[in-house]
């Protein structure tokens, strides 16, 4: 009678484990990740920033990233441009309205291979009082073991429109807008595995 309550509890353990996988969590390598952006100033440079603060979750279903769940946060108020005033004018109602809105969020929704070690990643940006689909191209850098730990790197890049956001100072001179309604995003995201 024992042995047949030990061979149901395996039969499922195995069961479970073959329909739910086992989720791989992975967390952020502060130190060698960045999230970025760039915006043009009139129309003859680009002016680059970034996000200082950010965290989130990373799940995946073993080492295969096709099937990953993210949820980043990042701190709005942290922007980062090395330049004090305009970080400020950033912060305020113009733009990001850091007071009221002190988020940004994304939640992925889908990550799909299109080429060797290429991926579109798809998901729900939220800026302000925005949320909408945005469809970013990641490269995958790979996985080492390395500082004990497994590492795994990747690059993301794409661009959105200010303005499908709310924030959407629009301030001209002769030749159009002072910023530039496109944002590029450029992010590098290295991940430590958690055991």
């Amino acid at each position: 009678m024992k042995m047949k309550h030990v061979l149901l509890s395996l039969a499922f353990l195995v069961l479970t484990g073959v329909l739910f996988g086992q989720s791989t969590t992975w967390k952020f390598d502060k130190a060698h990740s960045k999230v970025q952006f760039t915006a043009t100033h009139m129309k003859i440079s680009e002016v680059a920033g970034k996000f200082h603060d950010f965290s989130g979750t990373i799940l995946t279903e073993g080492d295969d990233f096709t099937d990953v769940q993210i949820k980043v946060n990042i701190d709005a108020a942290s922007v980062d441009t090395d330049n004090d005033r305009r970080d400020k004018h950033l912060q305020g109602e113009d733009f990001l309205n850091t007071s009221e809105y002190p988020d940004i969020k994304f939640v992925s929704e889908s990550m799909d291979k299109v080429g060797e070690q290429k991926y579109e990643l798809t998901g729900q940006l939220t800026i302000k009082d925005v949320t909408r689909t945005e469809t970013f191209d990641v490269k995958y850098m790979g996985t080492v073991d390395a500082m004990g730990a497994t590492r795994a790197g990747f690059k993301l890049t794409g661009s959105i429109d200010r303005f499908d956001y709310n924030v959407d100072w629009d301030k001209s001179f002769g030749k159009g807008l002072i910023v530039g309604r496109e944002v590029g995003i450029n992010v590098d995201i290295e991940l430590i595995k958690s055991e």
